[in-house]
């Protein structure tokens, strides 16, 4: 039987409030300040922030859940997995997966104000997210939050 995460992942849904979201349904705060379509500074990096632990069942029975719109899947350096990217619902709203090798989900990164992401670019396991106006997000993919 699967969890809620994994369950919304298998039906093309991700959980409807910002947060990093795990197959074995745990979850942390994800803090992303824009810069979405409506900022200034299109081109900019995007800020991003893990935070602390949150109820996962309770954030998705509160917040519910929105369609996956996937734009790419790029195999990691290390041969480890993949990570997918794109959007849903709303047009401000982004989201990155990360994926095993055997294409399980390992994390959802949900993102209400990133805007959807259309690339990435490795730099060994650290990777360059770029979404649909241009901004960039970096992510340490071996920091332990993300591994």
């Amino acid at each position: 039987m699967s969890g809620v995460v994994e369950g919304l992942w298998e039906l093309g849904r991700m959980p409807g409030r910002d947060g990093l979201y795990r197959p074995d349904d745990t979850g942390l705060e994800v803090h992303v300040e824009g810069p979405g379509a409506y900022h200034p500074d299109a081109g900019q990096p995007i800020p991003f922030r893990v935070g602390g632990p949150f109820d996962v069942a309770e954030a998705v029975a509160e917040d519910g859940f929105d369609e996956v719109d996937t734009n790419f899947e790029s195999p990691l350096p290390n041969g480890s997995g993949r990570m997918s990217g794109g959007g849903g619902g709303m047009g401000n709203i982004g989201y990155l997966a990360r994926l095993n090798a055997d294409g399980s989900l390992r994390w959802v990164a949900t993102m209400f104000h990133s805007n959807p992401f259309v690339g990435v670019c490795y730099d060994g396991m650290s990777a360059v997210f770029t979404n649909d106006w241009g901004n960039r997000l970096e992510l340490d993919l071996m920091s332990p939050a993300l591994r």
